[in-house]
């Protein structure tokens, strides 16, 4: 196959998903959902093919332009686009992706940023799915999409089940819209804020590191934390969604940053 102009296999980041039960789970998560799908990423087509059978509305992105007309040649009821997951418009119900594990993040920061979507399973680096369902400790970015977003880390899947293999395992990630949002839609900027300078804040414990980022007192950060439940929690890492929810409404909510 021609080289793409946007680079070969390696520059593009493409291990591309081979194992038939990891792309039967995969298509077993969306089966749940309901809506028009839109897929990051759809290389040879191996889940393209099989998400086609749901007989649902979809739209499948790859960036190499070669590899991109030849699924569309293969499947003519999907609608195949030789296009940038990191540009397109995330314009479906549900985003399903293998995604490659270089640009994860900036991925997942672009599909949190998006509205619409309410469904997404996406196939990342093991680590990084980890992180973002809290398992072990949250990071700053699951802080900041708990009071948008539930996560579910929905299964590891084995190096070896990509072709070329990669040197790291893949995790399978579910993120749901919550119907309700913990915090409005409109204090998003500042939770955010909010949250980026407690994880940031210097202090030898939790409360001074609150205090620090809130611009109050350890005592008011000790009993915030208490109202919140969390008087055990050591590190930013170790706060629960509704803890964080509780912090910002007593200490975060019209802080000036």
């Amino acid at each position: 196959m021609p080289r793409s102009h946007h680079g070969g296999r390696h520059e593009l980041g493409q291990n591309f998903l081979t194992h038939r039960p990891t792309i039967d789970r995969i298509v077993s998560l969306v089966e749940r959902t309901s809506g028009s799908i839109l897929e990051l990423g759809a290389g040879d087509g191996a889940l393209t093919r099989a998400l086609a059978r749901l007989g649902r509305p979809l739209t499948a992105l790859e960036i190499d332009e070669h590899r991109a007309r030849r699924l569309d040649a293969a499947l003519p009821a999907v609608r195949v686009r030789a296009a940038d997951a990191l540009r397109h418009p995330l314009d479906a119900d549900v985003i399903v992706g293998n995604i490659p594990f270089h640009v994860t993040t900036p991925i997942l920061r672009r599909l949190l940023a998006a509205r619409g979507w309410r469904r997404a399973v996406l196939l990342t680096q093991w680590e990084v799915a980890r992180k973002r369902a809290g398992v072990g400790g949250g990071t700053m970015m699951t802080a900041q999409m708990a009071p948008w977003f539930t996560v579910e880390l929905s299964g590891r899947v084995p190096a070896w089940a990509f072709a070329p293999r990669p040197g790291v395992d893949g995790g399978l990630l579910s993120i749901e819209r919550r119907t309700d949002p913990l915090v409005p839609q409109a204090e998003r900027a500042e939770y955010d804020a909010f949250v980026r300078a407690v994880f940031g804040a210097r202090g030898s414990s939790l409360p001074a590191m609150l205090a620090a980022a809130a611009g109050t007192t350890s005592s008011r950060a000790r009993a915030s934390l208490g109202a919140a439940g969390a008087s055990g929690r050591r590190l930013p890492r170790d706060l629960r969604p509704a803890e964080w929810v509780e912090l910002w409404r007593r200490l975060g909510r019209g802080r000036r940053s």
